[in-house]
């Protein structure tokens, strides 16, 4: 897939530079106001950061300032790397209009460094060219997104005969079968991708929408929770459980809510088990979702202030 992708702005030394943990309000959260910026957490001491590091800036350059690169060195912004969790590197975040959009952590072949730079592109409103099988995925979304999910999954199986690599073709099949009821077969079609697209966001966030299917299956009444959480708002638990059977019922937004509020009151209840399952929310939906935006910008306000 070729970004080629109209300059907005800048020259090409402006499009990758090295920042402090100093600059990262400027640099990253005000500058992704305008346009999206890709940030690479790494080390002088990381092996896979070196590999990285280079061939991301080289599809990032190939985007002709589409999005921009800041690399941050963690040993060097040790606060910054707290207040973003960062627990292994390299991780790479992109950010727009001040909040982390899709990210990723390791090393990645280039065609996925591509895949994931073209999302960025288009959470931050640009357009990327669609590679030849995007249009069968595309009807392949569709159907499933209209309940044809059998007839979504012979799509999906079909551009693997193409791409066995296609990330979005696994993470397609994965859907079909938590749609159809069969987690058991999606969790197969999950552990059976190819190691090198098993880190991709797109079955990150299929692992994600499949943890929450498993969640969904224990998840208590709504009624009785809420009633249980008005009757005793401290009651953690209760409330978390509350987030859960929303999200199970097909209320994303209620379920953030309620984490983000259990975030509130104690983020470091079991474990940050708030902030934990706002990823996985998180992370199970599209990165430009209003859910999904809205609720990094109150978690960021949270966690920075």
């Amino acid at each position: 897939m070729d970004l080629n992708l109209q300059p907005q702005g800048g020259q090409p030394g402006d499009l990758v530079k090295d920042i402090t943990e100093a600059d990262f309000m400027a640099e990253v959260v005000e500058a992704s106001q305008e346009t999206p910026i890709i940030v690479d957490f790494w080390a002088p001491w990381c092996g896979p950061c070196k590999q990285l590091g280079p061939a991301l800036e080289k599809v990032v350059t190939e985007a002709k300032g589409a999005v921009k690169m800041v690399k941050v060195n963690v040993d060097q912004a040790q606060m910054i790397a707290s207040q973003l969790q960062i627990q292994s590197i390299p991780t790479v975040y992109a950010f727009y209009k001040g909040q982390p959009v899709d990210g990723f952590q390791g090393a990645l072949p280039e065609s996925e460094l591509k895949a994931f730079v073209a999302r960025v592109v288009e959470a931050g409103g640009g357009e990327a060219p669609e590679d030849g099988l995007s249009e069968a995925l595309d009807t392949a979304d569709e159907m499933l997104e209209q309940g044809a999910a059998a007839d979504a999954l012979e799509i999906y199986a079909a551009v693997l005969e193409e791409d066995a690599t296609s990330a979005r073709a696994f993470a397609g099949m994965v859907r079909c079968q938590i749609s159809l009821g069969d987690l058991e077969q999606a969790e197969a079609i999950l552990n059976g991708a190819p190691v090198e697209i098993s880190k991709a966001p797109e079955l990150e966030a299929a692992h994600a929408q499949l943890e929450l299917a498993k969640q969904a299956a224990g998840a208590g009444p709504v009624g009785e929770l809420q009633a249980q959480v008005e009757a005793n708002p401290d009651d953690h638990q209760a409330r978390f459980d509350l987030a859960q059977a929303l999200h199970a019922n097909g209320d994303a937004e209620g379920a953030v809510a309620q984490l983000l509020e259990l975030f509130r009151r104690d983020r470091e209840w079991n474990d940050g088990a708030a902030k934990t399952q706002l990823f996985t929310v998180f992370d199970a939906l599209k990165p430009n979702d209003p859910v999904v935006l809205n609720g990094r910008r109150k978690l960021s306000s949270m966690i920075f202030l």
